[in-house]
This record gives C-alpha cells, structure tokens and sequence, in this order.
C-alpha cells in the first residue's frame, strides 16, 4: 500500500528504520529484530541505502522481505551518489519487481573519504532532480528528507526549506524528518512548511539515544542540537553504557509524549536494527487511533532537558 493512501486515512503513522548490516552474514539477526518489531504493527519499516550504492543488493534483499515476507509496508531508500539515471533506473526497475510501492528519495551524503558531495557524470546533483525522474516514470509513492535544524550545507533555514519545497513540487507525496532532540525545532519547522503551502505530511524522526560515541558522531555530522541539560547527564555518565541508554529512552519517551500531544502525522523512529528501545518508548506513550490535533497548530516545545 502506498504510504500516501496511509496518510490520507487520517490516522496516526507508526514506523520504524533499519539498515543493512555491515558485515556479510547478519542478516538473520536483522531479519529477527524485523519480526519482533512487526509485533508492533507498524505502518511501514524503511529500509536505508548505503553511500554510492554500497548495500544496494542488501537493501533490495531487505525491503523485500520486510514486504513479501513479513506482510509489512516498506520504504525504500535510494539515493544519488555515485550512480547514473541508467543506474538508479536499473534500482528502481529492481524495486518495482519486488511489489515495493514507497521510495524515499535522497540526495545522500559524500562517500567516505569526500568531504563535499560530487555529482556523478550522467546523474543527479539534487533530490528534486530524483523525485521529479522518479515522479515521471514510475508509480512509486515519493517520500523526502525534512530538516528541523537546517541541512548542514544550506546556507539558511529559508534556503533549505526552498529547497524542501521544490521537492514538493517535483512530486514528493510526504517529508519524513532528520532526527532531533528538541521538539521546538520540529514545531518551529512544521510551522514554517505549512506557511509556504506545502501541504503533505511531515513524519517526525524520532532518535532515542543508545550510545554516547555514536549519537557524538551522528550530531557531529548531520548539525543536530543535543540540548545542554541533556547533554551534561550524558558526559557525566559516559562510561555507563546502561546510565547513557536510560536518559536517552527518557528523553525520547518525553518528545515522543510531548509530539503526540502536538498533533504530528506520526512518528518515525531510528531504532538502528534494535527492538528493545522501540518497546520502551512504545510501552511509556499512548499511540492515537487517530491525529491527535490538526497539523499546524502546535504549542511551543517544552522538551530542554
């Protein structure tokens, strides 16, 4: 089913993400962890696509069993790095003859090693530019990437959200979020797309933090803004794997509460191929049967800590 038609029912959208293992031969544990969050009954898993195609097979292997296996709606990613029109038709064609309806178009970040992204001779410099070949040739439903804070390489907030909007107008049927730890962001966002008329739903990226290297690393790359109360409980615990992965599921219950109270589409949440962070914060919160509130309309985020 198309993750549009989902939407449009007026309820709330549950959904999860994963990726492909690493290293070969994880994909039973991946497969396993699929299954325990399907008792969820999420609306759809999204699967991600590695730099410069990189998990393309896996990716592909992936989506398909999440769809035709676990009887689960997925959303492809695809991205353009390191891939011409003939390459990522090839992908789409693969994805298509695997019954996969939902394509999450992305430019994608640079290669390991490149600091700026480079568009490859014969492909795409921007994810308008895929949404829109996307849009004209296949009957794929077309997610794309918000960014709360601003993307990284947007010179302001104004030019990204431009940015967002042409996407939009090139076909995208909803906007799925970067992560973030302070809901204001979001609700400052969703305020702003809204005001320039672009009209389709927005899916709130929800990251719980498990690790302290790791959301490090992740902050570090994408811009996100790990709020100073928050942050000084992680550096105090940062050698206590348990203590980090306790304040990170509290806070994500509290912006998970907090959201829903705000009437968001839904929420989409990073569980980075792992089960149990999803049923803690699914066993704090209560899922609406439907929207909770009319998109727009958010009182200010409260969530600092």
């Amino acid at each position: 089913m198309e993750i549009k038609k989902i939407l449009k029912e007026n309820r709330f959208c549950l959904s999860f993400e994963v990726f492909p293992p690493k290293r070969e031969g994880n994909l039973e544990n991946l497969f396993a962890t699929i299954g325990e969050l399907s008792t969820f009954d999420p609306d759809f898993i999204s699967v991600t696509y590695g730099a410069g195609g990189s998990t393309r097979d896996k990716t592909l292997e992936i989506a398909s069993k999440v769809k035709n296996d676990f009887n689960r709606e997925v959303l492809g990613h695809l991205t353009c790095v390191e891939a011409t029109r003939d390459d990522i038709a090839r992908t789409l064609d693969a994805f298509q003859e695997r019954n996969i309806e939902n394509i999450l178009a992305l430019r994608g970040d640079p290669p390991t090693g490149q600091e700026k992204f480079t568009p490859t001779p014969g492909g795409f410099a921007f994810a308008n530019d895929l949404v829109e070949f996307i849009h004209r040739k296949w009957p794929f439903c077309i997610g794309v990437a918000g960014y709360p804070e601003g993307h990284p390489e947007a010179a302001s907030l104004d030019d990204d959200l431009k940015n967002l909007k042409k996407k939009v107008d090139a076909g995208a049927d909803f906007i799925v979020t970067q992560l973030f730890f302070n809901n204001e962001f979001f609700f400052r966002f969703r305020d702003r797309v809204r005001a320039m008329k672009i009209q389709v739903p927005i899916l709130p990226g929800l990251w719980p933090i498990l690790n302290y290297n790791q959301i490090k690393r992740i902050v570090g790359l994408c811009g996100a803004t790990i709020p100073s109360g928050l942050g000084e409980k992680l550096d105090r615990v940062m050698d206590r794997a348990e203590e980090v992965e306790k304040y990170g599921l509290d806070h994500a219950v509290r912006q998970a509460e907090e959201l829903i109270r705000n009437g968001v589409d839904g929420l989409h949440i990073y569980c980075m191929n792992r089960s149990e962070p999803v049923r803690a914060i699914l066993g704090a919160v209560s899922i609406p049967k439907g929207k909770a509130d009319t998109p727009g309309t958010a009182k200010p985020g409260r969530i600092q800590s």
